[in-house]
C-alpha cells in the first residue's frame, strides 16, 4: 500500500530524514516511536505532502506520490491527523464535520454518522462550538472528521499526547475499532496502546528508521521500548 524509499527531507539547509525506507501493508497499523528530535513528525509531514522531499520516493498503491499537495493526497485516501488538535473553533462540531463533508463529496448525514459511530458521546456536542470542547474530544473529533470520505489511510501524530488516561482509554478503543477499517501509521510515545496496537513497529532516531519490529512479543515488552521514548 505505501512504499518509503531513501526519503530525505530538510528544513532549509538542515536536513532532518536521512535514507528512510520502510513500506506498509493494506490492513495493517504501524507505530513509530522514538524521542523528540528523531523525525518522526517530519516523515509523516513529508508523506502527506505539507513538506517537499529532498530526494528518495514514496509510492502509495503503486502510484509515485513524492511532493504531491496535501489535498490531492486526500482525494486518493490518505488523512493526515495533526497532533496540534486544531479545530475551527468557532464553528459548531457540526459544521466541522460539514467542511469535511463538503471537501469529501458526502452527503452530511452520512459524515456525521460516521464520526458519532467512533465516539456516540459526540452526538451530544454536535451544536457546540468546537473550540469549548475539552482537549481529548477535540482529537476525537479530528480523528472521526479524517474519516470522512472512507479514507484507505491515516496518518496520526501523536494522538494521546497532554490527554488524560480515561481520554487515553477512548483514543485506544477508537483506534483498536478502526484497525478494521482502514491502515493506520501512528506516531505514538505511549507503549501500553503501542503494545495492544501495532502489527509492525519503527524505531526512528536522529532522522533514520534504526530497527523495525514485526514480532509482538518483542512489542509486549515495553520495557525493552523504553530506551527509545
Amino acid at each position: 500500500m505505501l512504499e518509503v524509499s531513501n526519503l530525505n527531507a530538510a528544513y532549509g539547509h538542515a536536513r532532518v530524514l536521512h535514507d528512510i525506507s520502510f513500506d506498509l501493508e493494506a490492513g495493517q497499523t504501524a507505530f513509530i516511536i522514538g524521542r523528540n528530535g528523531a523525525g518522526k513528525t517530519t516523515l509523516l509531514r513529508t508523506i502527506t505532502g505539507l513538506l517537499k522531499p529532498a530526494s528518495g520516493s514514496i509510492r502509495y498503491e503503486d502510484q509515485d506520490i513524492s511532493g504531491c499537495p496535501p489535498e490531492e493526497l486526500a482525494l486518493k485516501g490518505i488523512r493526515f491527523v495533526a497532533q496540534e488538535k486544531k479545530v475551527f473553533s468557532q464553528l459548531t462540531v457540526k459544521e466541522n464535520i460539514q467542511i469535511a463533508a463538503h471537501a469529501m463529496g458526502e452527503p452530511l448525514d452520512q459524515a456525521v454518522a460516521k464520526v458519532t459511530s467512533i465516539y456516540p458521546k459526540l452526538e451530544t456536542f454536535l451544536n457546540t462550538k468546537a473550540g469549548s470542547l475539552s482537549g481529548g474530544q477535540r482529537q476525537i473529533l479530528l480523528v472521526g472528521r479524517a474519516l470522512v470520505g472512507s479514507p484507505k489511510l491515516l496518518l496520526i501524530d501523536e494522538p494521546t499526547q497532554g490527554l488524560a488516561a480515561i481520554v487515553i482509554q477512548d483514543i485506544g478503543r477508537i483506534l483498536k475499532r478502526l484497525k478494521d477499517q482502514v491502515s493506520a501509521l501512528i506516531v505514538e510515545q505511549n507503549l501500553s496502546m503501542v503494545k495492544r496496537l501495532a502489527d509492525r513497529l519503527f524505531i526512528m532516531k536522529e532522522g533514520k528508521i534504526t530497527k523495525e519490529i514485526n514480532d509482538r512479543a518483542q512489542m509486549a515488552d515495553t520495557r525493552g521500548l523504553e530506551e527509545y521514548v
